[in-house]
């Protein structure tokens, strides 16, 4: 690379800067769950991995990726040598506003400052967004790329089965609505009006709330 070329544009120098701070390079083998990496010129955050040592050749991971700006999955397997490009996030707290059609209004409770991400990147997690609920977004190079939920969140059950005498958490579950919207199975002695702990990652019931 022809630093001087660089150096002659301020902007360029800059950006170029910030890409270096945002990168580190690993090993291929170094990759753990939940690492963003930047592989066949898009942003990947590693879903599962497993390190496999096979009977002949060297050690490898084999990395489920999904594409942040597009959810698209992607299996590679990444050997020791691999130079791979882990990408640091930037980590902020916001509090969710409102919801406008298909924009979803987000504010920094320490600048003010608020951003719009649209429905259709936040997926299933749209259902459990209310009004004051402080989530964490993530951010590259100031593009809000992610954004996480607390693990577990309170619900209340909308419709359901009724309750049936003498079932116990042992037995088979039913289907049942949330407030929200979700539709989950919650154990037989859930009624309606009942508020629950659901998982926000696997949108599955965990205990009564």
């Amino acid at each position: 690379m022809d630093l001087g070329v660089v150096g002659s544009n301020p902007t360029i120098g800059t950006n170029l800067e910030k890409q270096v701070k945002n990168m580190v390079k690993i090993n291929g083998n170094e990759i753990r769950k939940g690492n963003v990496i930047e592989h066949k010129n898009g942003l990947w955050i590693a879903v599962k991995t497993s390190h496999v040592k096979p009977g002949k050749g060297g050690a490898f991971a084999q990395v489920e990726l999904k594409n942040i700006r597009t959810n698209s999955k992607l299996n590679e397997r990444f050997r020791s040598a691999d130079k791979i490009e882990r990408v640091r996030l930037e980590q902020k707290d916001y509090q969710f506003l409102y919801k406008s059609d298909v924009d979803f209004i987000f504010m920094d409770n320490k600048t003010f400052e608020q951003i719009t991400i649209k429905e259709d990147a936040l997926n299933v997690i749209s259902n459990f967004l209310t009004e004051g609920l402080v989530v964490q977004i993530e951010f590259f190079e100031n593009e809000a790329l992610n954004v996480s939920l607390p693990e577990k969140l309170s619900c209340v059950v909308k419709d359901t089965e009724p309750t049936i005498k003498g079932q116990t958490a042992a037995n088979s579950s039913k289907p049942a609505i949330l407030d929200n919207g979700l539709r989950i199975m919650v154990p037989q002695f859930i009624a309606e009006g009942e508020s629950i702990i659901v998982s926000t990652e696997t949108c599955e019931y965990l205990e009564r709330s």
